[in-house]
Parts: C-alpha cells; structure tokens; sequence
C-alpha cells in the first residue's frame, strides 16, 4: 500500500525562482567573462561613450563596469534583477527586429543569483542615484546615493554560493585572458567609445575614442600590425555587406585567436563566417596557419535568428551558402586589390585563383603539351612544378623536362650516354634499339597512348642512336607507368633505431636524408630531426643550468596586444630561463635584448609572437613544465635547418648520430613522424622476388 501510495503522488513540481535562476546562469554565466560581457552590452546599449572595467584575482573577487549612459530609475533598477524583465522587445514581431545587444533579460537575473551584486545608477534629470543591493538573488537593501549619470555594477565572489561551480573555474591567468580578450572585441566593435581595463589596480587596456576601426586597432595591436592590413569592402543587397580588414599572407598566425567576426556589430563566432574567410584564402595560405581578421558584417534583421543561444553568441543565417560566398568573394576582391592574387574573371566553377610569382602555363614544366589519352601514364605535378625555382631563359626551361626510361634489358641510358660509342658500332647499336622500341611500343602498359606520343618516343631514340644522347634526352615526353610505393613506408618506432647502425647516402630535393640500415631504406624529414634534437638540448639545459644567450647589435622591440601581455606577465621568468633577455618598457612595449645563442636573430620577433601564441588559451594555468615544452619546441623549431637547404655528408652524419641519443629519436616535438622505413622485405615484394 505504501508503494502504491507513492506512486500516485505528484511528481512534477515548480522549481523555486532562486534555484531556476541559478540554472539559467550556468547557462548565461560560463566564467567571469561572460558577465563582463553582458555588462559591457549594457552599457552600449546605454549609448555609453566611456566604459570602464575593473577586476580583481581573474574576476572571482571583484568585477566592475562603470560607464556614462542614459541609467535607470528607481523602479527600473529594482525591475532589473527579476527574470525577462527588458526594455528592449515588447511584443512577439519585436525578435524578428533586434537591434540591440541585449534583449534576453535574463542577464542580470542569472548573475545576481550566484554573486553579491551592487547596481548604482542615475538618470541624466534625477535628483539622487539609485542603489540596489542583492546577495545570491535576494534583495537586500534599496537606497539612495550619489553618482553622476550613467550606471555602475560590481559583481563581488562569484559563484560564492555553489561551490561545485566556483571549483571548476579556470586560473587567474586563464580568466584574464579571456576577459581581456571579450573587452578587445567590443573595443573593436564599438570605436566610438573609449574603454579601460584595470586588472589587479594596473592597467592594462586603455583606448580613447577612435575615428574608424583601423586607429582602433593601432591602439590594442600596435603598427606592426597594421601596416600588414588590407581593407575589405563588399557584398550584395538583400544577403550581406561586408566590411573590416584583413592580413596579407605573411601576416599568419597558428590559431583563430586573432580572428573578430561581427555581425551587426555583435560579437559571434561563427562557422559560417570562418569558412566564409577561409574559402577566400584558399590556396594562399597554407593548411594549418590562419589569417588576422576583423570582418564586419551587416545583415538584414529578417535574414538571421540571433535568439538561438543563452549568450547570443551564435548567430542562425536564412540563407548560410549565400552570406559565406559573400564573405570569400569580399576576400578574394581584397587580396586581388592588394596585387596578390592576379584579378581576372573566374570561369564557371573554377574555384583556383591565380597567384603572382606561381609559374604560368606557359612556363609550366610539366610538359602538358603533349595529351594523354590515359590515366596511367603519370604527368609532373603542378604542384611540383610550382616548388621550382622561376626560370626565365627558354633553354634552361628545356634542360628541366622530364626524362624517362624505356624498359628495355637491351636498352641502358647511362652505357649510351657514356660509353656507347667506344663499345658497339653503329649498325649493332641501331639493332638492338630497334628491338628494344618494339618491345616497348608492344607491351601493354603503353597501349593506350596516342600514336601521336609513341612516334615521338621512336624518332627521339633514333636521334640518340645517332650518338647526341645526352642533348636529346631531354625530349622525351612521357613517363613509362611505374609501381607506387606509395602504401609501403611505415613510421619507425624508437626500438627499431636505437641499436641501429644508419648510413646516410645522400639528399632527396634537400629535404630528406636518404640513408640505410640493415633493415631497408630509411627517410629522414632533416627539419623535424633538427628540431627534435634542439628540442631536447634547450630542455635538458633549462633544467641543469640557464641557457647561454647572445646579446643582439639592436635590441628588439615589440608591441604586445592586452591578452600577449597577460600571458607574457605568467611566462616571463620561464622565457628568461630559456635564453632570452627582456626589458620592460612603457606601456605593453618590451625589448628583446638577448636570445638564445641557437636561434636566428633574424627569428627573434616571430619566435617570441609564436610563443606567446602557442602557449594556449586553456594552457595558461599548466604547469611550468607544460609551458617550458611549449617554448622550447618553438624555440627549436624556429632555429633547425629547414626544407630545400643542402646538408653536407658530414652533417648528415652529425644528424642522424645526435637525432639517435635523443629522448625521443621518432617523433618531433610536435608529434609528427622523423623516420619512414622502406623495408628490403617490402622492396623484393614489390619487385616480385619473393
């Protein structure tokens, strides 16, 4: 009967307001910085003019935003905290026009239930300031109190009152950065207004009022900066207009941080725009770098849904395809303005762009004047081509046409170019190439190729029996079908290389070490072996003595953005263990005094903007050892040789024997492969010997 009578009661029941608007803030308030955000909306959408913002231990203690707009009064400033409570939408058909920030209002109703909050605000006509006070979502105390127009919200110990909530919470360091990084977008969005930054009592971000967004982003990122930004003026009635700046392709970074997309002026991140973007850098840049970016996007309110996330920072578009081909057409328009990309009318469905400095068809050495009619005779990558040093002489483009091999027993290049002519006669010689032509033109692999193409073979080798092998060579058109290997060569383990004895035999297009064991046939990518072993000298340095440095002729300045210079405060004394001379100077400013006697000094500036990217945004917390791998992989990355770059046998030698003593002889810090393994097994079974 008990059992029974527990069924059938209730169940569903009404949630208190205190506990439902403490699950609307998990949603609405993620970290310190969302209710930075929502603050900073505010305000703007106050017609604030001056914005300024203080915090204190990554925001945990102390939030603050102050600013100069239009305020509340007192009946307003008490309505505020209760949940929907808004003045920017009235009725249902108001969504489908929003043009404010904030309309939700659900903001400070989610952050007043999980911290202390105090509201003081004043109308520009009213007597007195209002101050309303609320604790964990209570009312405490409404009074008076003095302030000039304009509003002012402290958030004191968020999350004092879930605990499991304030455990999760990032490091000082890591909840710095991404409230300097949310302040940097609205400072971006918004260069009318002036806005500062006060971390800790310093200040770290402090801009006054701009002209236009490219002054703004002299004053957060500095003119190196600037000077790389091309200007993005496009788009079409009805879908988007689209605005802002983007870097040319030596202004590259590893990550997106450095992108801001903004769409009506709304800070978002969204799929759409960053293949949008990506799309009109194709074939530019390559994979795995991305561009700087500050898009604007103006869109008509009927053609997004902006009310599809808590913290309105995903945007639904009606027509997605249209507004990202918008986006890479406004791009490409940029890049060919910039003398880039060369500007020509696209054919239809041709997405490839022209590129300045690529060999033209003209000069192409693939030799594609002569059309095959089948696929299993290869032709020379463009690709490959493209990686070739320009050349400018007729005969020299000659000299680089593929040559090839018939495959005839009867038949060796290497005898005619060489001896031929000292070891048969004429007549014997013309036989036994005529043999080795018909063996040729019979055998099934070549078939298919045009009688055009054959008779060309035929007339070329006939030259060469004439005894001018070596200049006619260069003729032939077309390479026999030849076995792929490409599915064989496998990554080497550690185990495979430690007791090994490796014979370096030479350089395959400066890039790789080709060399043997008893095993087979190795490749060494010579970059990622270098680097592997810097890698290891700069970490096993750093933990037995400071690394030796080298002072520079000139010292280096550089300007750092707010969100670099509150990662260079946490990695500053780990960057001076690692070599590294540093100066403060006035502002975000420092100089370069010293690096590491490895590293390039021409490498200096990269280098250290790469690591203080590199050290990412969730790493900003980690351990020292975290942060000091990071550094020194890409302090050893920056100063190892690089592709295309002659090694001598010697150090080659030198290579392989340090690469074999080093922690981890198979993979570079990065993760990728070093070794590739072509075994003799794997070798005598594509030859068919076994």
């Amino acid at each position: 009967m008990k059992l029974l009578f527990y069924l059938a009661m209730n169940k569903i029941k009404i949630l208190p307001d205190n506990l439902a608007n403490q699950i609307a803030a998990g949603e609405v308030v993620e970290r310190p910085a969302s209710v930075v955000k929502e603050l900073i909306e505010n305000a703007i959408d106050a017609g604030a003019k001056r914005i300024k913002v203080e915090i204190e231990l990554g925001g945990r203690r102390l939030m603050r935003v102050a600013d100069d707009g239009i305020g509340m009064v007192r009946d307003d400033a008490i309505l505020a905290f209760e949940r929907h409570a808004t003045s920017k939408i009235k009725e249902l058909r108001d969504l489908d026009d929003i043009k404010t920030l904030g309309f939700r209002g659900e903001a400070l109703a989610s952050i007043a239930s999980v911290a202390k909050v105090e509201l003081i605000t004043k109308v520009f006509d009213g007597e007195a300031a209002t101050r309303v006070y609320i604790e964990g979502g209570k009312l405490i105390d409404v009074k008076e109190t003095a302030r000039p127009t304009g509003t002012t919200i402290t958030v004191r110990d968020l999350f004092f009152n879930t605990p499991a909530r304030r455990k999760f919470m990032r490091s000082q360091a890591t909840e710095n950065y991404h409230i300097t990084s949310t302040i940097q977008h609205y400072c971006l969005a918004n260069p009318e207004t002036a806005f500062t930054l006060t971390n800790n009592g310093r200040e770290t971000i402090r801009v006054s009022p701009a002209k236009n967004l490219r002054e703004r982003a002299y004053q957060l990122f500095g003119s190196d900066l600037i000077e790389s930004l091309l200007p993005v003026e496009g788009g079409r009635e009805f879908i988007a207009n689209v605005s802002g700046y983007i870097s040319a392709p030596r202004e590259r970074r590893t990550n997106k941080d450095w992108q801001y997309f903004f769409i009506n002026r709304r800070f978002v991140k969204d799929k759409i725009v960053t293949g949008g973007l990506l799309e009109g850098y194709r074939s530019v840049l390559p994979h795995g770098v991305y561009p700087v970016a500050f898009l604007f996007l103006d869109v008509p309110n009927e053609e997004i849904d902006v009310n599809v996330h808590p913290a309105k920072t995903e945007i639904r578009f009606r027509r997605s395809q249209a507004v990202k081909d918008v986006i890479a057409e406004a791009i490409r328009e940029a890049l060919q303005n910039a003398g880039i990309v060369k500007s020509r009318d696209l054919v239809e469905g041709e997405k490839e762009p022209v590129f300045e400095n690529v060999i033209t068809e003209e000069n192409n050495l693939s030799l594609r004047d002569t059309e095959l009619k089948t696929q299993n005779v290869p032709q020379a990558s463009e690709t490959s081509v493209q990686n070739e040093e320009p050349l400018t002489q007729p005969q020299e483009i000659e000299q680089q046409k593929i040559d090839f091999e018939i495959p005839s027993s009867s038949l060796d290049f290497e005898s005619l170019a060489v001896n031929r002519s000292e070891e048969k006669d004429y007549e014997q010689r013309k036989q036994e190439d005529q043999v080795a032509i018909d063996d040729f033109t019979e055998s099934e692999d070549v078939q298919n190729v045009s009688e055009e193409t054959k008779q060309k073979i035929i007339n070329i080798d006939k030259q060469t029996v004439s005894g001018n092998l070596e200049t006619n060579v260069a003729d032939y058109a077309v390479l026999p079908p030849v076995d792929s290997a490409e599915s064989i060569p496998k990554s080497v383990e550690v185990e495979d290389v430690s007791a090994t004895k490796i014979q370096p035999i030479g350089q395959l297009h400066e890039s790789f070490i080709i060399a043997v064991d008893d095993e087979g046939l190795l490749l060494i990518d010579q970059h990622v072996a270098h680097e592997r072993i810097l890698f290891d000298k700069f970490r096993q340095k750093e933990t037995e003595r400071k690394i030796e440095s080298q002072n520079l002729l000139l010292p280096e300045t550089i300007d750092l953005t707010p969100a670099q210079a509150a990662v260079f405060d946490e990695i500053e004394e780990e960057l001076e263990n690692t070599g590294f001379g540093l100066m403060k100077l006035s502002g975000r400013t420092i100089a370069i005094k010293s690096v590491p006697t490895d590293l390039p000094p021409s490498e200096v500036k990269n280098l250290f903007s790469e690591i203080l990217e590199t050290v990412e945004k969730e790493k900003r917390g980690a351990a020292k050892a975290t942060i000091r791998d990071d550094i020194a992989a890409s302090m050893a990355c920056k100063a190892a040789v690089k592709i295309n770059m002659k090694l001598t046998p010697e150090k080659m030698r030198w290579m392989i024997d340090r690469l074999l003593i080093t922690s981890s002889p198979t993979t570079c810090p990065h993760g990728r492969p070093v070794i590739l393994r072509l075994t003799m097994k794997d070798i005598e079974r594509k030859f068919h010997r076994t």
